[in-house]
C-alpha cells in the first residue's frame, strides 16, 4: 500500500464483511477504521470540524437505518472530500453508477477478489494524494503572487502575453534592463524558469486570482 498517510474507513453493517475487510487491509501493512453504521460513521466525520485529512471510504451501499446512498449524500452535505467507492451487489450496480456520477470515485460489484479491492483502494489512495499535491501548489501559486509587487503584477501581465521586454519596456515607460530585473524576481518568486513554464502554471488559477494590480506610483 501507499507510504502516505491515506486512512481507511470501512462501513458496512455486516461485522463479518467488517472485520474480514480489517483483516485484508491490516495485512496489507495499512490499518482500517471501521463502522457498524452510516451514522456512527457521519458523527465521526463531523467531529472533525473540516480538518478531513485523506481518506478512501468503502461503503456498503446496502445498510439499515441509513443506507450507502444517503451516508454519502449527507456526507458530501458536509463538503468533505474523500474518495467513496461503494461495495454493491449485482443488484445495486446502476444505481452506483449514479452514486459516481455524483461524486463517488468508483464502486465493486460484490463478490470481489481481494487483490482488485486492494488495488481499486490504491488508485484511490493515489488519486486522493495527486488532488491534495495539486491543492498545495494552487495555494503556493497564489501566495507567491500576493507577494508580487503592484510594478512586478504589471510586467507578469505583459509576460502572459508574450511581449518581450523591449515592448514591456515601452508600454509600462522603464526602461528594458528595470524589466528584467523585475521578470528575474517574479520567476524567482513564482518558482519556474522561463515565461512558458510561468503561464502554463498560472493556467490552472482563475483569471480574478492573475490580474494585474495597477498602481500608478509604482517604481
Amino acid at each position: 500500500m501507499s507510504e502516505n498517510p491515506v486512512a481507511i474507513h470501512i462501513v458496512d453493517d455486516d461485522a463479518d464483511v467488517r472485520d474480514g475487510l480489517a483483516w485484508l487491509f491490516d495485512s496489507r501493512g495499512c490499518k482500517a477504521h471501521v463502522w457498524d453504521s452510516g451514522g456512527a460513521f457521519l458523527d465521526a466525520a463531523r467531529a472533525l470540524h473540516g480538518q478531513w485529512g485523506q481518506a478512501v471510504v468503502l461503503l456498503d451501499i446496502r445498510m439499515e437505518p441509513l443506507s450507502g446512498l444517503v451516508t454519502f449524500e449527507q456526507l458530501k452535505a458536509l463538503g468533505c472530500p474523500w474518495a467513496i467507492v461503494f461495495l454493491t451487489g449485482h443488484g445495486d450496480v446502476a444505481t452506483a453508477v449514479q452514486a459516481v456520477k455524483n461524486g463517488a470515485w468508483d464502486f465493486l460489484e460484490k463478490p470481489f477478489q481481494d487483490n482488485v479491492l486492494v488495488d481499486r483502494v490504491e488508485q484511490a489512495m493515489q488519486a486522493m494524494q495527486a488532488r491534495s499535491a495539486d491543492a498545495q501548489e494552487l495555494q503556493r501559486l497564489r501566495q507567491a503572487l500576493a507577494c508580487l509587487s503592484p510594478r512586478e503584477r504589471e510586467v507578469l501581465d505583459e509576460l502572459l502575453h508574450g511581449h518581450y521586454n523591449k515592448n514591456i519596456a515601452e508600454h509600462l515607460g522603464i526602461t528594458a534592463r528595470t524589466v528584467e530585473f523585475h521578470r528575474a524576481n517574479i520567476f524567482e518568486k513564482m518558482g519556474v524558469e522561463s515565461a512558458i513554464e510561468l503561464a502554463h502554471k498560472l493556467g490552472q488559477l482563475q483569471p480574478v486570482d492573475i490580474g494585474p494590480k495597477n498602481d500608478p506610483a509604482a517604481p
